[in-house]
Parts: C-alpha cells; sequence; structure tokens
C-alpha cells in the first residue's frame, strides 16, 4: 500500500475522474467511485479509474434492497473490478452474506470485500431522532460493525468519532474513514469529523478524502502535504 488515502472521486464526468486518477497515480491507496460517477457515466468507471490511476478502487455504491437484489449487484460491480464495496448495515446481515457471496462470485478469486456503512457522518444525534433512532452513533455503530464481522465483511466505513468502538467490537474489521478534513479546512455537510492525523491515531486503516485533494491546484502536492502530516 502506497499509503492509506483513499480519493473520493467525486465529480460528474468520467474523463475527468480518470484525469484524476492518472495525475495521483502512485500517490495514493486508491480512489472511491460514488454514486455520482455511477448513475451518471456508469460503472464502466471503476475500470477506467483502476487502469489510469494504478491502484485499487473503492466502489460506494451504498447497496441497501433485499437480498438477492443486493447478491446480483455485487456480483455485477465485482466483475467490473471494484476490490471494496460498500453496503448499509442497516439492511440486516441476510443482505450483508449475499453481498459478501456476490461480490466473490464477480471478483473470480481477485481480492474484494465489503464494507458495511454505519453512521454517515453527516448525521448526529438529532439526525437520528428524527428517523426514529434513539441510540446514539456509537452504540449503533458497534452493534453495526459485530453485524458486519459475523457476517464475513472485510471491513466498516465508520467516522473518526466510532473507531474507537469498532476496534473494541470487531477489532479485525478494516475501518475506512471518511469525514477527514486537514485542519483549518471548512466541515461543509460532514457534522463528525477528525484531520488526517487525529484519524490515524485513532486506529483508522484508510481515510476517505475528496475536495481538500481534487479541488486543488496542485492534487499532488496536497496529498504530498497530508500524507507528511500522518508520518507516512
Amino acid at each position: 500500500m502506497v499509503n492509506p488515502i483513499l480519493v473520493a472521486l467525486d465529480v460528474a464526468e468520467a474523463s475527468h475522474a480518470v484525469h484524476l486518477a492518472g495525475v495521483l497515480a502512485g500517490e495514493v491507496g486508491g480512489f472511491k467511485v460514488g454514486l455520482e460517477l455511477l448513475s451518471g457515466p456508469g460503472p464502466a468507471t471503476i475500470g477506467a479509474v483502476s487502469g489510469a490511476g494504478r491502484a485499487p478502487v473503492f466502489v460506494d455504491a451504498k447497496l441497501h434492497d433485499i437480498p438477492a437484489t443486493v447478491r446480483r449487484a455485487a456480483r455485477r460491480l465485482g466483475s467490473l473490478g471494484a476490490r471494496w464495496l460498500t453496503v448499509h448495515a442497516s439492511g440486516g446481515g441476510a443482505m450483508l452474506e449475499a453481498a459478501v457471496e456476490g461480490l466473490a462470485e464477480g471478483a473470480a478469486g481477485r481480492d474484494a470485500g465489503i464494507l458495511a456503512v454505519t453512521v454517515l457522518t453527516s448525521l448526529d444525534q438529532n439526525a437520528l431522532r428524527e428517523v426514529g433512532i434513539g441510540e446514539t452513533p456509537g452504540r449503533l455503530t458497534s452493534k453495526m460493525a459485530r453485524l458486519a464481522a459475523e457476517t464475513g465483511c472485510e471491513g466498516v466505513v465508520c467516522s473518526p468519532m466510532e473507531l474507537g468502538v469498532v476496534s473494541t467490537v470487531a477489532p479485525d474489521l478494516v475501518k475506512v474513514t471518511p469525514g477527514i478534513r486537514p485542519e483549518g479546512s471548512p466541515r461543509h455537510d460532514q457534522k463528525r469529523v477528525a484531520t488526517p492525523a487525529e484519524a490515524i491515531a485513532g486506529g483508522a486503516d484508510f481515510l476517505v478524502m475528496g475536495r481538500p485533494i481534487t479541488a486543488s491546484p496542485d492534487p499532488v502536492a496536497a496529498v504530498r502535504r497530508i500524507v507528511g502530516s500522518i508520518g507516512w
């Protein structure tokens, strides 16, 4: 692994995503292809980004449907080159197991793993109450992490605030952490955030970072500053 940074390619055009991946080739640990690219240019972007960036692709599809549908979608995304694929842990154990099985079928022997999404970094206690959830983000993440481990997921996506909780209840899970902002950067729509150094110190295995890198006039320099801040 070059470093733990997964660059979120949250852009509208495949050509832009492929260009950024090419610029950052050899500089980062991987790239995130999310809903904007999947619903626009389409899932073929996965292979194009992987080829240009010479790094694994984290497909942030956040699947959440009945198990049979999720299994078929995971199989398809695995066949297109997904190294990691996100699925909402709130879909339940049967759905997570179906995703694990489908991704493995699609990857056909290549390394690939499901990441269970716990509590989005845009949600806080008040937002959870709005949808009838009385538990704290920490308690909910704890339950979801246990379920992810029991169903064969490779890891979880969790906020920096819940890294310790995940390490305690499911220490073998890979922890992928969004909501990462360099010191002094705006939070935008994220509520539970940390700096790169704070997240690494808290136990994160991978840091998902978008705008602080992709919106920079010099993305390579931005990555190198972040890498320096975590002592990689």
